[in-house]
């Protein structure tokens, strides 16, 4: 079945986490994406060799791309890349704060060229704040965030275990992406767009800022327990742990009645609302967790199960892997070799193609592109 973005050209100057992320969904939804890296690859390329030789990062996040190797610093081969975004519908770059700009390769220089092209930069910091010549790596935006305040144990905080910052980012501009060819095809004008890393985690960070801002209280950290809601926590059983998630009155009072036979703590003082169960979380905690210690996690389900009480196992990477929810598809990687990787969500299917080798499409590419002009295609 064709992709809704069949017959898309998408060009991208990207590297890491954030652009490819983004590039990779266009792809998946059928645009043609030409990868331009500099003679030494992608940074991704060499973060380790795990899949078949391949790094896993860039084995999951370039599959169905093209690689073209040029020098941006060579006037003929920025020229190639001109002669690619006249005819380019989407163009998508993270150099280095300034990097795009000095070379005219900018969004908002972009678009004024090409009127029909969405172009966007994403970046570290918002190009309008003190931060906008910050350099800006996943970590490094968790942290100056907040995220990582909120995240991890009482006395030691830490990162999200997984790249959230780039992720988010890659997938905001995606959206953003859509939305901008959407009113191209109402309008006939393309957008220039910036995408900031921090902004992407601000945005997530909405809840606990506004508890700081309206009610002056910090988010504290609690592990694997919620902070705002409970119980929403994992309780140790006999061989592993199993989360219970309680959000509504109703539940809570299946729980006390059902679960922990004691219909008389839904109505407690310290525990009646959820605010009450916050403040005493300590006192319940004990409660529920003299119950579960003598249950095997099968058990607990079942008897969560049996009062409809949301649950969940308390799974690790190996877990995942053999997960009954996890939907796979098999991924060439290099020569006859497959992996297997989970399938993109809401996707029912996905024929999916290798990640390119360093270069692979250079050539061709320069051919293709070698005698087209550079005149921007007209408004309609």
């Amino acid at each position: 079945m064709a992709g809704a973005l069949d017959g898309m050209l998408v060009i991208a100057i990207e590297q890491a986490v954030a652009a490819p992320m983004c590039t990779l969904r266009l792809a998946d939804g059928g645009a043609r994406v030409i990868k331009i890296e500099r003679t030494e690859g992608d940074t991704a390329r060499h973060y380790d060799k795990t899949v078949h030789g391949v790094s896993a990062y860039f084995a999951w996040l370039n599959r169905g791309k093209e690689s073209t190797v040029l020098d941006l610093k060579d006037e003929a081969d920025l020229g190639l890349v001109r002669r690619m975004l006249a005819g380019a519908d989407v163009f998508v770059q993270n150099l280095a704060p300034g990097a795009a700009a000095r070379m005219g390769l900018d969004a908002q220089s972009l678009v004024r060229e090409f009127p029909r092209l969405v172009a966007v930069d994403i970046a570290g910091y918002g190009q309008d704040t003190a931060y906008r010549d910050m350099r800006a790596y996943d970590l490094l935006v968790q942290a100056e965030a907040g995220l990582c305040s909120v995240t991890g144990l009482p006395d030691a905080p830490a990162k999200v275990g997984v790249s959230a910052a780039d992720i988010a980012t890659g997938m905001n501009a995606h959206a953003l992406i859509l939305e901008a060819l959407i009113a191209r095809g109402r309008s006939g004008v393309g957008q220039a767009i910036e995408v900031a890393m921090f902004d992407s985690i601000a945005d997530w960070m909405s809840v606990p800022l506004l508890h700081w801002t309206s009610a002056g209280r910090d988010t504290a950290r609690h592990g694997m327990s919620h902070a705002a809601i409970y119980p929403y926590a994992p309780f140790r059983c006999r061989d592993g742990e199993v989360i219970v998630a309680i959000q509504q009155p109703a539940e809570w009072r299946r729980f006390c009645s059902g679960v922990l036979g004691q219909s008389e703590l839904a109505e407690d003082k310290r525990f009646a609302t959820n605010p009450d169960r916050l403040t005493h979380r300590a006192e319940l905690a004990a409660i529920i967790a003299a119950l579960f210690s003598s249950m095997t996690c099968a058990d607990a389900a079942a008897l969560l199960d049996a009062h409809a009480i949301a649950w969940g196992r308390v799974s690790d990477v190996q877990g995942l892997a053999r997960h009954k929810a996890l939907r796979a598809m098999e991924v060439p990687v290099a020569g006859d070799t497959a992996v297997q990787m989970p399938r993109p969500p809401g996707r029912a299917s996905l024929q999916a193609r290798r990640p390119p080798q360093l270069g692979e499409h250079t050539e061709a590419i320069r051919a293709e592109f070698a005698k087209r002009g550079i005149e921007a295609p007209g408004v309609e």
